[in-house]
Formats: C-alpha cells, sequence, structure tokens
C-alpha cells in the first residue's frame, strides 16, 4: 500500500537476506540466542489503529508451516521492535502488545531450527489494523490471523532464509 508519504515498508537493521545467529534456537542442534530480530516500519496508513508482527516459516516439514512468532495490539505509534522483544520475560514490548502462542504451544519468539537440506524461508510481516484485536496470549496462530483478516488495511514483508549448517 502507497501512503502519501510512500509505500509501507517494514526493514531491520539486524537482517540481510540470511537469519544471524540470533534468530536461531538455543537447542534442537542449534547454539543460537533464540532472539527476535530488531524490526521497523514506515508510512503505515493513516487509518492504522494497532500492528501486529508475525514471523512464519514457509518451509517447516509440517504440512502447515510453523509460527515462529505472533505478537498483536502494538500500539499505532509504535513504529519499531527492538531485538529480542520476543522474549516474554524481558519486558521490551509496548504496553498493551500481546504475544500469543506460537506453534511451539507458548507465547513468545522461539528460534529458527530448520532441517537439514535446503534454505527455509522466514516470512516476517507487520500488519496496519484498523482496530485492536480482542483476543488473549492463549490464540492460536491461525485463530489471530483469521481475526486480523477482517481488519487488516495494509502488510509488509520481509523474507531471510535459514539453513542448518
Amino acid at each position: 500500500m502507497t501512503t502519501e508519504n510512500g509505500t509501507f515498508t517494514l526493514k531491520s537493521n539486524e537482517l540481510g537476506g540470511q537469519l544471524t545467529n540470533r534468530q536461531y534456537a538455543n537447542g534442537m542442534g542449534f547454539n543460537g540466542e533464540n532472539k527476535s530480530p530488531q524490526l521497523y516500519w514506515e508510512n503505515a496508513p493513516a487509518a492504522t489503529q494497532s500492528f501486529a508482527v508475525t514471523i512464519y516459516d514457509l518451509d517447516a516439514p509440517t504440512g502447515s508451516g510453523f509460527w515462529h512468532w505472533v505478537v498483536f495490539n502494538i500500539p499505532s505509534n509504535i513504529r519499531e521492535l527492538a531485538a529480542g522483544a520476543g522474549d516474554p520475560g524481558d519486558h521490551l514490548l509496548p504496553e498493551g502488545a500481546i504475544q500469543s502462542n506460537t506453534d511451539a504451544g507458548m507465547p513468545g519468539y522461539i528460534g529458527a531450527a530448520p532441517n537439514e537440506g535446503p534454505a527455509h524461508r522466514y516470512l516476517i510481516t507487520v500488519h496496519a489494523l484498523s482496530k485492536k484485536l480482542e483476543l488473549d496470549k492463549n490464540a492460536t496462530p491461525p485463530y489471530v490471523g483469521f481475526n486480523m483478516h477482517f481488519v487488516t488495511l495494509a502488510k509488509a514483508s520481509l523474507v531471510v532464509y535459514g539453513q542448518k549448517q
């Protein structure tokens, strides 16, 4: 979506085309830091009332991908999430933001742990929403997505790759 100031865009000072060691899991054969990436966005639609951020592994061998992070009800005046904001114990998210369950069954960011083989594609998306979602941290990623579908004004995404070495 293009606004009067430009195109709604998601960026990161931390990510290029590949995940860094910070975003990989610390377990399952990985020695990563299990930290969500720093993200920022520009030129959101004027009618935005809240944001949501999702990280989804398109290539997880589950038949349905894998949700690594789902956070919603980010206040409309926020334009950046710090690195590590997905750690529920660090309290780096803005007040009112809710991290719902990932496909690991718990809220917060869960690091990438791709199986051996071709690189996995990780789709990182910021959703500009016309209202806050009336959900809590126990909402599943598909249920959050269903609710976002009806109130999404615009989306901006990055695709980064991760591979087991």
